[in-house]
Parts: structure tokens; sequence; C-alpha cells
């Protein structure tokens, strides 16, 4: 029978073989596509500074250093961290060091090994991962119930690479002030659900201002991840909880019901309180990367805590004989919606191709 530890030894592994991968390095010559005569001229780079990224561009990093000065940062060379194919090498939450080249331009030279990282799978098709934030200490989804609806196979796979990666996640569900009645039972639903499972769930409004000053107590003094999919209030909860952030905020398409986006680039802001909120473009689909098969279970605690109880060890609760899984969900003590999430994670690692779907 597999126990508690199993999974935390998987899980110990996983972030093991990840952090191993987190070594930055800088190629400091450049790939030669034709012979030519004439060298480049090698860009000689001073002593390094450290520093940490408040804000990733695409095209360049603003890093604050540890005398408070922010500069703007490329990085030099053929830059990557090992093991790991991403669209951005450097994000937001990196610890970096800093270095003045004979330019006068700064480069970010290296990344410190990260304590933890979060990524999905990129819609970039040349790259496999987007890394949305490091070193973090809550991964927060905001979710909203209508205008736009958050689906729970959005919020379950997003519980799910927090999971995978070691992070404590939790759920925003914001514009409670424009909930009906059923809403409102909906939003009781899923709070019971998710905090059975052990999820921190809160229920805010941004524009009434409900819940919000309990909401700030929670985030003070942490790093905290704020992602979700377009449109359902990130940017307007980040500048109520700091004031003077002032995030672009969008409006609603009246006829797709869905948001628009308004947040172009990653961006950390520091909470009056003490902590930062790390702002991302919002999220059409989350997809997962990096999951094995036989793993993904793991990722969900109440579906791990009783595979337990299944008659084979290597149970996949896909319709084996004497799944345990299987038989509770059938008797409501495992969530059905839960389950399909589990399910299509399963068949996106069987057809990686179908990933793009609007999960």
């Amino acid at each position: 029978m597999r126990k508690r530890c199993d999974k935390i030894s998987k899980n110990n592994s996983k972030i093991s073989k990840f952090a191993e991968r987190n070594e930055a390095t800088v190629a400091t010559g450049a790939k030669t596509e034709k012979k030519s005569m004439t060298k480049k001229k090698k860009i000689e780079i001073g002593p390094g500074e450290d520093g940490i990224v408040i804000r990733n561009t695409g095209s360049s990093y603003i890093v604050r250093k540890e005398n408070g000065e922010e500069v703007n940062c490329r990085v030099k060379g053929n830059f990557r961290i090992k093991g790991i194919r991403t669209t951005n090498p450097v994000a937001v939450g990196d610890h970096v060091l800093v270095s003045k080249a004979a330019d006068d331009a700064d480069y970010i030279t290296s990344v410190s090994t990260r304590r933890n990282y979060i990524i999905r799978r990129a819609s970039n098709l040349s790259k496999e991962s987007h890394i949305l934030a490091a070193n973090i200490d809550i991964a927060a989804l905001v979710a909203s119930l209508r205008d736009p609806e958050t689906p729970t196979t959005f919020i379950d796979r997003f519980l799910a690479t927090a999971e995978a990666y070691g992070i404590s996640a939790m759920i925003i569900l914001n514009k409670s002030d424009i909930w009906d009645e059923y809403d409102r039972e909906l939003a009781e639903g899923l709070k019971v659900l998710y905090e059975s499972i052990g999820y921190k769930v809160m229920e805010v409004s941004a524009e009434s201002g409900v819940g919000m000053e309990a909401l700030r107590g929670y985030l003070s003094d942490k790093i905290t991840l704020m992602a979700g999919n377009s449109g359902v209030g990130k940017s307007t909860l980040i500048n109520k909880l700091v004031p003077g952030a002032n995030l672009k905020t969008g409006k609603i398409s009246d006829i797709h019901h869905q948001g628009m986006h308004t947040t172009t680039f990653s961006e950390m802001v520091d909470m009056p309180e003490g902590g930062s909120l790390i702002d991302v473009p919002g999220i059409r689909g989350f997809g997962t990367i990096d999951f094995a098969e036989e793993e993904v279970s793991h990722y969900f605690p109440e579906i791990f805590r009783t595979s337990k109880d299944c008659k084979y060890g290597n149970c996949k609760h896909l319709g084996e004989p004497g799944c345990a899984v299987k038989s509770a969900v059938e008797s409501h003590y495992i969530s059905e919606s839960r389950y399909a999430s589990y399910l299509s994670i399963i068949e996106e690692i069987r057809n990686p191709e179908k990933y793009r779907k609007p999960y």
C-alpha cells in the first residue's frame, strides 16, 4: 500500500530534478553562421550586483538592485536555463546578478537557484513551457462565476500544477457584488469542495470592497502570484490592494462574455503592509507540462489519499478492477468535476496536441 510519504518522496524528487536545472548559464560566444574575416567585438562585463526581477516586458527586464535602484536589463549572449525549454529563461521573482557593460548597458549575467517556480504549457509552439513566476509563497488563482465564468477544469489544472511544484495554492472568488442567488449557492459549494480538500478559498469583490481587508491580511508579508483567466478582475484586485499600482484594467466582451487581455507583461508590485503581488497576463488556457501519467493522481490530494485502498498499487483509476477512486466518485466522496479534471490531464498527456482547448 502506498503511503503519504510516497507522494512526499516523489514531489521532492520532482522539485530536486527541476532545481538541478535552475543553474543559469550564459554563452559568451555567438554561433557563426558564415565565415567572416572580421570578429565581433566582445562586450566587456564588469563586476555584478544582486537584484530581483520585478518586471518582464518580453524584450527586457526591470531589476531592483539591493540598494533600491531599478535598472532596465538585457540578457547577455545565448542565455538559457539548463534542461528547460522555455519562452522566458528569466522570470519575475528571480534573484539575479546584474553587471554593467563597457557600453554602459546593464546585463543579467546569472540567475540564482530558484526555491520554486510555477509553469504552464506555452502557447508558442517553438518552446515547451512558460514560467509564470519564481520564488513565491502562494499561487493565488483569481476566479469568477460569471462575466466570465472560470471553468472548474481550469481551476483544477492550476491547483494540480501548484501541487506538482510544491507551492501552496488558494482560490479567490471575485465579483461577489454581481452574484445572484444561484451564484451564491455555487460559490458556497465551491468553497466547501475546495476547502475540504485543503485549499484556502476567499470570496471578495474588488468593486464593493467586500472581503478585501481579510484578503489583504492573508497576503501580507508573502510573495503571491496572482493568476487567472482574462476578465476575472485580477488587475482591479491588485489596484485595490496596492493603492497607486495603477495596473491597466479592461472590459468584458459583450458578445463572448470573456475578458480581453489588458496585462501584457508580468510585474511585481509591493504591498504597503509588506509582501508583494506578481501580476501576470490573463490566461485563456492552462496546459500542463512535465506530468507523467502515473503521477497525476499525486497532484489531486483527495484522489491520492483514496488511492491507497485500490486493489492494485499501479492503478490509474480509469476503470481497473477494485479501483477505490472510481468507487468514491460513484459514491460522491470525490467530486465528479475533480475526477473529470483528472481525466482531462491524462487525456492531454496521451494526446498533447489537444492542450489548446479552453480549460
